[in-house]
């Protein structure tokens, strides 16, 4: 059925003739992509809209500047054994109709970067190509992803739009890093993965087409293969007794847009200064008279690759311009209600100040209303602000607190031996004083840390807060709202810093004046007269007292063991240790 398909033979007709025939195909939508594109490529990354192009993607040395060449039909593009596309070509072919004779040239180019000035002589295009490639990827081989916008317009193209990208090298030369391969696939599939791209798959006849690095660039991006179209190159180089028929009658790797095969010219053509016109007679004879290719010559040749092109991104656009046209109203009302927003601007110098001041004055009490809880925005998901700073103080910080016991790492054997050194070589009847406070101290300085923790804790809060008032009215002074931020910012830090001083000297100065008068501490009588009331409750249940007092079951102590135990009474009662010398009075 391909056979069929392709069976009507003809000569194919030259450039100009196929650009006069279909001059008006694609002369009202694709002038407005270019211009779309123009001015997306002024935005940069900012732009979230996909244009309809068509990307060009091969091998190194693949043939693909040749067919852009011969698309064109002028010598315009870098030449050389190395990598010679280093940065992507956005090559816009704009149909012009043809001039008298007497008028000024009526084939010229443009660059985005040259905005108004025309090169009329191509060889100066393909100068200022390589001059702008070497600008930003330096001149010993490096590789930018930075675009070349080039417009041509002539009488002899028709209206299409291409992407020349780097083709896929395999060792690195140059500047070129060691991962070269893959920074230029990476870059190759910024381009085609996007569905409003159509790929323009470049293959070498004379290699391996099963393997061809285009075709599996393509399928990577364009699994089904319906937006790739196959372009064979050098097809008069193969092999005596072979061809790419069943190639181009998508019999191998099937492509829904199809394959087309094309001469082009060689080294040694461009070294004899053979013209691009004179190349596309010979393709053209090639094809008519080749035995494999006669029964396709119609679908074959530069010419009908440009027609097929012209077409395809034609109908292409048309297919996805509703899409487009509601993307960009969308993003268009977007805009115009940010741009609303925003206000009039304020151009003179006192307006300027009026307006700082008053928004200053805002923020000013924007930030008072959020520390007391009057603000109008009063969130219902968590606490913020002044609420925030009252749950610190009462929850994390008395909890935090709480959870610090004062007993906590101080045994028996610390009070124990703290007394014995605050002795010294003397036994010591009463618990010393100098031990007591040593310890006391020491636990006194764990209530650094949690204080400490707390002031962090209201910090974060405070810079939070500042960050959320304004939000809304700051938006359309950014530099303003950073500029806010750090001096805010600044000055919270700066009072962080003496908070957390004022705080180590609280501690310090409750540490360094035990205030043992304080009604909930226990002194020595308190002690004494705490232990006497449980060495009484203790007595009772067991014990019936006479009415003179004195004990009916036990032996009359004498006097000297009653002292010992008002003795060890006293002390026990003041720190729970008893003595070596006060045990030995008791035996």
């Amino acid at each position: 059925m391909a056979d069929d398909h392709y069976s009507s033979a003809a000569s194919a007709p030259s450039p100009a003739a196929a650009a006069e025939a279909a001059a008006v195909v694609g002369s009202s939508v694709i002038p407005i992509v270019n211009k779309l594109q123009d001015i997306f490529s002024q935005l940069g990354s900012s732009s979230t809209i996909d244009l309809p192009q068509v990307a060009v993607v091969g091998s190194q040395s693949s043939g693909k500047s040749s067919v852009l060449e011969a698309l064109v039909g002028r010598d315009f593009l870098p030449r050389g054994s190395d990598i010679c596309t280093r940065r992507p070509l956005v090559l816009q072919l704009v149909h012009q109709p043809r001039r008298p004779a007497d008028a000024e040239r009526d084939e010229w180019g443009e660059f985005l970067h040259h905005p108004g000035r025309r090169f009329y002589e191509f060889p100066d295009i393909r100068r200022e190509i390589q001059a702008e490639t070497d600008r930003e990827a330096g001149g010993n081989k490096g590789v930018s992803d930075r675009q070349i916008r080039l417009k041509i317009y002539s009488p002899n193209v028709l209206n299409i739009t291409l992407v020349d990208l780097p083709g896929i090298t395999k060792v690195p030369v140059g500047d070129q890093p060691t991962d070269i391969e893959a920074r230029i696939r990476t870059m190759i599939l910024s381009y085609i993965k996007h569905k409003t791209c159509i790929i323009l798959a470049v293959s070498p006849a004379n290699a391996d087409l099963a393997n061809s690095d285009a075709l599996q660039m393509a399928r990577q991006a364009d699994p089904d293969g319906s937006r790739t179209i196959g372009v064979i190159t050098k097809l008069d180089i193969m092999d005596r007794g072979t061809d790419a028929r069943n190639f181009l009658l998508g019999n191998v790797i099937p492509l829904r847009l199809g394959y087309v095969g094309v001469v082009n010219r060689s080294q040694q053509d461009i070294n004899s200064d053979v013209s691009v016109k004179q190349a596309l007679a010979r393709e053209e004879s090639f094809f008519r008279t080749h035995p494999a290719y006669n029964g396709l010559a119609k679908h074959c040749g530069i010419p009908q690759l440009a027609k097929k092109l012209n077409q395809i991104l034609v109908q292409h656009i048309r297919t996805i311009l509703p899409g487009l046209k509601a993307r960009i109203s969308s993003q268009l009302t977007a805009i115009a209600k940010e741009h609303a927003f925003y206000g009039d601007p304020v151009e003179s110098k006192a307006g300027q100040g009026a307006k700082l001041l008053n928004i200053l004055a805002k923020y000013c009490d924007a930030f008072s209303s959020m520390v007391e809880g009057k603000n109008e925005d009063i969130s219902t998901i968590e606490l913020s602000g002044g609420a925030r700073i009252h749950y610190i103080f009462q929850s994390i910080f008395v909890k935090s607190l709480e959870g610090v016991d004062p007993c906590e790492d101080v045994t028996d054997e610390d009070i124990r031996m703290a007394i014995q050194n605050a002795t010294g070589p003397r036994s010591a009847l009463f618990v010393p004083e100098v031990p007591f406070e040593v310890l006391v101290r020491r636990q006194i300085s764990r209530l650094l840390d949690p204080s400490l923790q707390c002031a962090d804790f209201i910090y974060e809060e405070l810079v939070k807060m500042s960050h959320r008032c304004l939000c809304n009215e700051l938006q359309q002074f950014p530099i303003l709202r950073r500029s806010m931020d750090e001096v805010i910012g600044k000055f919270l830090r700066d009072g962080l810093k003496p908070a957390q001083d004022m705080i180590a000297h609280i501690i310090e100065m409750e540490a360094d004046y035990i205030n043992t008068s304080h009604p909930s501490f226990i002194g020595g009588s308190k002690a004494v007269e705490q232990a006497q009331q449980q060495v009484r409750a203790a007595r009772l249940p067991a014990t019936v007292v006479r009415r003179d007092g004195v004990d009916a079951d036990r032996p009359q102590a004498s006097e000297k063991t009653q002292k010992a135990r008002a003795l060890l009474g006293r002390t026990t009662g003041v720190n729970g240790v008893i003595t070596d010398q006060i045990q030995a009075i008791c035996c």
